[in-house]
């Protein structure tokens, strides 16, 4: 069989510009929308409980606060090129139990022991027996390949700057075919006559390559006797490499890429070089991205195109393409693409179909009806649907019967055929190991007449055991508990093997992964005289829940201490501010005026923010108006309040001018933040001195809002002098204006907090502000402004300080 047979029509050349059928197009319209719809609400149902679980978790391990927490992952996931929510889902993976593994043994004379790594623990991700860890090494290939114009040159730039810190001696990278083969895209190290040899690659079973591409998992091949019983194995002799690995190239789906490293010392892949390889052949993707494999020209381009449709496809279905004879008759049909679900009475999944011939395949098939409906829908373009049939095939000198249902439609000069297996024995079978996959467990029997022991493949799984090595018996299971569990699960063991009483129980073993939290469930079949015969039941591996669970706790006990903190703080602070800024009960009267005071604290979070005002009479009989707003909340926010606060009144009081007062505030928050390490404050104020001998009234502001003059019925807001914000730079320059009072008139001098709403112009907060107090003193609601005013923002998530002056008439 080859893998290069030519397509019908390509050798005349008249299908290379032939573009993708409508039906195809259609169908790839709907996958797309049913895809986006479904990852949408995916989205919507589970990102918000995933997001706040990975926050807890980055707060009780790096003692972050929440706010913190959730920076940090919108920061990595940024930097990373990752959504949100992979984050966090990868944030939680990376969480594992705080366990203590069984005391070691004392250790001997000579070289240590390559100690077992937890999956995510710092150790894990250090080459052993190398300082510095991997970002040197790693740099040192990034700087590489930004030169490397080939995969030759990828292949050995791998293998020199992993020589020595992996023991890599030689390096292969295969890329997919358009029919499903390798070719050898480049290599380093294994000699050009071995590179020759295996240039081409058919898609056979056997191939290491091939099943790290199609599984896209690492292989990690060890033990040359073994793997030679699976794998065809590279290398004259093969064991000239005892250890070789084969990691696929990360990017879109499907892995189109492969780079192998072979060895030539005898010792395991440690979790260090595991790492590092990984990690590697990460940084690689990108210069290895036009080695796999790429749609061609005609009539290749459009099998990728429907490749890429059954891909996003549920169910089974294969592309098959005529191979003809000369005359143009149909000698064979050749599967050029299928869905990953297809599956055939032999086992072959998905890509493992792709470049076989039917006939070669499915010898049994010729000159049935089936043959005949595929070759009536080739002519006719009518879709063949035939009743079911019993196809017979012998695999491993077993024969296999299976019942199929086979419907074909023609798509261009290709059929698309689904088929539905009856056989109800292989679709439970199938779904029994979809359940203990997705439920991470696995059942086990065991004959206590027979001491026969039965497992599925997920058992060996969850206990970390090479299937090679076969089930444990019962009686072993203690053998690889943690100490203190032992008491326990003897018990209960005890209870199942002697009583024949059903258990449930959790239990924690230790792996080469570090310890895993498990739970066996179990009953026993007793004889007549009561006495237990048989045990089933199954095994379940509750790491990833047992860590989550530890995580949140952690978590909890975070949030409950920093919650008690910032309670604490917000006491503390209100009580200051309500010393350092004592608010009236009803208005004031100064300097022939009348002052409505308001000041309302935020109703969300738990910090008292920096808003403050001062309305005092001067010596000379004028008085001081003054409304700040100190960025931040909190202690420090309160103790730059009361600092700008008292600094004004003394400078006012000993008569300096009002932009000298506003440049001196701004040095000394600049002073301030220099004797803090940089920890800079910013403010915002609005000062004035009313003179009530000519009811002038001079002004001042730093980045403050405008202050707000209703007189006879209208409302507007008085231009802004010059003046930047206090604490942001030292050649800030303030200037002064000045605005006569009119009896009637209201001034109204405010924080933020009275405007702003979240994601709204400022602008539209103004606007309704100066037509809420012009209504407010139509309706003879003059005395208690400022309170109205205030008392209107419900649910405000700012701290809101208001002053009205009001000229009485």
């Amino acid at each position: 069989m080859t893998s290069d047979s030519a397509l019908p029509g390509e050798a005349d050349g008249d299908r290379a510009g032939l573009a993708p059928a409508p039906e195809v197009l259609a169908l790839a319209r709907v996958v797309a929308k049913l895809r986006a719809e479904v990852m949408a609400l995916e989205g919507a149902a589970s990102t918000t409980a995933v997001v706040e679980r990975a926050t807890g978790v980055l707060m009780a391990r790096d003692g972050a606060s929440a706010e913190e927490a959730y920076e940090t992952l919108l920061r990595r996931a940024s930097r990373r090129g990752r959504t949100l929510l992979e984050e966090c889902w990868i944030t939680l993976g990376q969480v594992r139990s705080r366990e203590v593994s069984p005391p070691q043994p004392p250790a001997q004379a000579g070289p240590p022991a390559q100690e077992a790594l937890s999956a995510f623990s710092t150790g894990r991700h250090l080459v052993t027996g190398r300082s510095g860890g991997l970002r040197p090494i790693l740099a040192r290939l990034a700087d590489g390949l930004a030169g490397a114009r080939n995969p030759d040159e990828v292949a050995g730039l791998l293998r020199t700057v992993l020589g020595d810190a992996a023991g890599v001696d030689g390096v292969m990278i295969y890329a997919v075919a358009p029919a499903g083969s390798l070719r050898l895209a480049g290599h380093c190290g294994i000699g050009d006559d071995l590179a020759e040899q295996w240039r081409h690659v058919p898609p056979l079973s056997g191939v290491a390559a091939l099943e790290a591409i199609g599984g896209g998992q690492p292989l990690w091949l060890e033990d040359p006797a073994r793997d030679a019983i699976r794998y065809h194995l590279i290398g004259d002799p093969p064991e000239r490499w005892p250890t070789r690995a084969w990691l696929p190239v990360p990017g879109d789906r499907p892995v189109t890429a492969a780079v192998g490293f072979f060895r030539t010392r005898q010792d395991p892949f440690d979790a260090g070089t595991r790492t590092l390889l990984r990690r590697a052949v990460r940084l690689c993707a990108d210069s290895l991205r036009f080695t796999g494999r790429s749609a061609g020209p005609g009539t290749r381009g459009e099998v990728e195109a429907v490749q890429r449709i059954l891909d996003a496809m549920s169910g089974t279905a294969i592309l098959l393409t005529p191979l003809r004879s000369e005359t143009g008759e149909v000698q064979d049909y050749r599967i050029d693409a299928a869905a990953p679900e297809s599956v055939d009475v032999a086992g072959r999944r998905g890509k493992e179909l792709v470049g076989r011939h039917l006939l070669e395949t499915y010898p049994t098939v010729a000159a049935t009806a089936l043959w005949e409906g595929y070759l009536d829908t080739l002519t006719t373009g009518t879709a063949y649907e035939g009743p079911p049939f019993v196809y017979e095939e012998v695999s491993a000198g077993v024969p296999r019967e299976s019942s199929y249902s086979v419907r074909a439609t023609r798509l261009g000069d290709r059929l698309i055929v689904t088929w539905v297996r009856h056989d109800s024995h292989e679709r439970e079978t199938r779904r029994l190991e979809d359940m203990q996959r997705l439920g991470n467990l696995g059942w086990a029997g065991w004959n206590l007449v027979t001491h026969s022991v039965t497992w599925s493949e997920q058992v060996y799984t969850i206990f970390g055991r090479d299937p090679a090595l076969g089930p444990m018996p019962l009686e072993e299971v203690p053998r690889h508990l943690v100490p203190e569990d032992l008491p326990v699960l003897a018990a209960a063991l005890e209870r199942l093997l002697g009583e024949g009483a059903a258990i449930d129980q959790p239990f924690r073993i230790t792996t080469a992964d570090g310890v895993r939290h498990l739970r066996i469930v179990a009953e026993a079949q007793k004889d007549v005289d009561g006495a237990p015969v048989e045990v089933h039941g199954f095994f379940q591996d509750l790491t990833a829940q047992r860590d989550a669970e530890l995580a949140l706790r952690e978590s909890e006990r975070a949030v409950l201490v920093e919650r008690g903190m910032l309670q604490a703080e917000r006491a503390l602070a209100a009580r200051l501010q309500d010393a350092l800024l004592p608010i009236p009960e009803q208005s004031l009267e100064l300097a022939g005026l009348c002052i409505d005071v308001a000041y309302v604290p935020s109703e969300s979070g738990v910090n008292v923010g920096g808003d403050w005002y001062s309305a005092i009479e001067l010596p000379d009989k004028s008085a001081l108006f003054v409304v700040g707003d100190v960025a931040g909340h909190g202690l420090d926010a309160v103790a730059t309040m009361a600092q700008l606060r008292f600094t004004t009144k003394g400078m006012t009081v000993t008569g300096s001018a009002l932009p000298d007062v506003l440049s001196r505030l701004n040095t000394l928050l600049l002073h301030t933040a220099s004797d803090n390490h940089g920890a800079t404050a910013t403010a915002t104020v609005i000062m004035g001195i009313y003179r009530p001998w000519d009811r002038r009234l001079t002004w001042v502001r730093a980045g403050h809002l405008p202050p707000l003059l209703i007189r006879d019925g209208a409302a507007s807001f008085l231009p802004l002098p010059a003046g930047s914000l206090l604490g942001a730079t030292f050649d800030s320059v303030y200037e002064q204006d000045s605005l006569d009072l009119q009896p009637g008139d209201h001034l109204v001098l405010y924080t933020d907090g009275l405007v702003e709403e979240p994601g709204e112009d400022i602008d539209l907060g103004l606007a309704r502000l100066a037509e809420t107090a012009r209504r407010l003193l139509e309706d003879g609601r003059d005395e208690m402004l400022a309170r109205t005013l205030a008392a209107r923002r419900q649910g405000h998530r700012d701290d809101i300080c208001a002053l009205d002056i009001h000229v009485p008439d």
